[in-house]
């Protein structure tokens, strides 16, 4: 691994730590073009697969934090958490056998709805005590397969998916759902990454400084959300609409590939 590999990386962990740390999501879709485009990884799947490994383990760092917090709604996560793990087992084994450029395609569609869904102003309200029952129970299941499917597909944490998701079948907080969905991103992003890693399509050492680079970033991003605090959901519009510029790239890319192929 040379130098410019190393540096490149690290900056690009920095940057999704930043853009994590800043705006709550969304930063870690741009993880496995990161990788592609400006790292210089060739195969599609070794990208995705490495950039799940990263999030994965960003994720669970997360999570301690709200743990000791108190924020997590543990019954809750573990149950979505539990029936998306079965969905992206499914959407990452599936994933494998797509050629690369036709999965980048998909990927660029899913950024799209990711950087759409951060159009939306976040809702503040929701039931702080939510319980776990049957009626929960039985909203939790269905939605986790689906999510984790989507999850384990796009090989992305999958948070602007499961945030609403939680919110959906519970009417927790958004507080409390922001940080029960880090338990499912990172069982999701585990389980996608083994997957990929079983047919040796995980760089570990990628994977490693892409989260030495996401803990600076993500450092860094904290004092960035303070400064932007006064004008968050303007922020908030203008990193979705470069999500969508850099989604238009990674599809213009595949189409090209695709009809070149053709």
């Amino acid at each position: 691994m040379d130098p410019i590999t190393i540096m490149t990386a690290l900056a690009s962990g920095a940057l999704v730590g930043l853009l994590l740390s800043s705006f709550g999501g969304g930063g870690s879709v741009l993880a496995a073009p990161l990788l592609l485009y400006f790292v210089g990884v060739d195969d599609p799947h070794v990208a995705i697969g490495t950039s799940a490994a990263a999030v994965a383990a960003t994720a669970l760092i997360s999570l301690f934090g709200h743990w000791k917090g108190g924020r997590v709604k543990w019954p809750c996560a573990s149950v979505f958490a539990g029936a998306g793990l079965i969905g992206s087992i499914l959407g990452s084994t599936i994933a494998k056998v797509i050629q690369g450029d036709q999965l980048l395609l998909g990927f660029s569609i899913a950024m799209v709805a990711i950087a759409l869904s951060m159009f939306r102003k976040p809702k503040t309200t929701g039931d702080p005590d939510v319980h776990l029952d049957f009626r929960l129970l039985v909203r939790l299941l269905p939605l986790g397969v689906l999510v984790g499917f989507a999850a384990g597909f796009f090989g992305i944490g999958g948070g602007f998916l499961i945030v609403p998701g939680l919110l959906y079948a519970t009417g927790m907080t958004m507080a409390a759902a922001t940080a029960s969905s880090l338990v499912s991103v990172s069982l999701f992003g585990a389980a996608t990454s083994s997957n990929y890693a079983l047919d040796g399509l995980v760089d570990y050492r990628l994977a490693a400084l892409l989260l030495a680079g996401g803990f600076v970033g993500g450092l860094a991003g904290q004092y960035v959300a303070k400064l932007l605090e006064p004008r968050a959901q303007l922020a908030r519009k203008a990193f979705a609409s470069f999500i969508i510029v850099v989604a238009a790239y990674v599809g213009w890319n595949a189409i090209s590939s695709l009809t070149a192929v053709a």
